[in-house]
């Protein structure tokens, strides 16, 4: 998955907290208001990014009206976890990068790793 430019990724984190607060579908409009307060964004420049973002395939729309409603295609979380695949796609040795990776992580993302991994092989984690 390719990444997000700056303001891409503004545009996607107003998506992305909307689907957090259970809000679907947004207008440029709805996200040009939500970003009124920290950005002075001509709404063209919206209606541009959500567009760009839409044929790169990160967000669906739909038509309503005459204005387009937009949702994000993946989650924040299965974005985030698609760079980290492919960052770790660009070493020349995953398993390496990988045992650094868990090497460097806080005891409580040990803990989240073990149960995501219990989760799948459907054993109970260690204590």
């Amino acid at each position: 998955m390719k990444g997000l430019g700056e303001l891409e990724r503004t545009v996607m984190e107003v998506l992305w907290a909307r689907e957090d607060a259970g809000v679907e579908a947004a207008t440029a409009r709805d996200v040009s208001r939500a970003l009124a307060g920290d950005r002075d964004l001509a709404h063209t420049t919206v209606m541009t990014v959500l567009d760009r973002l839409a044929k790169k395939g990160f967000l669906e729309r739909e038509r309503d009206g005459r204005a387009w409603r937009y949702q994000p295609v993946a989650s924040r979380e299965g974005y985030v976890a698609e760079l980290m695949l492919g960052a770790l796609n660009e070493t020349g040795d995953r398993d390496a990068a990988l045992a650094h990776f868990v090497r460097s992580v806080s005891s409580d993302e040990i803990d989240v790793i073990r149960e995501a991994l219990a989760g799948l092989t459907g054993k109970e984690p260690p204590a």
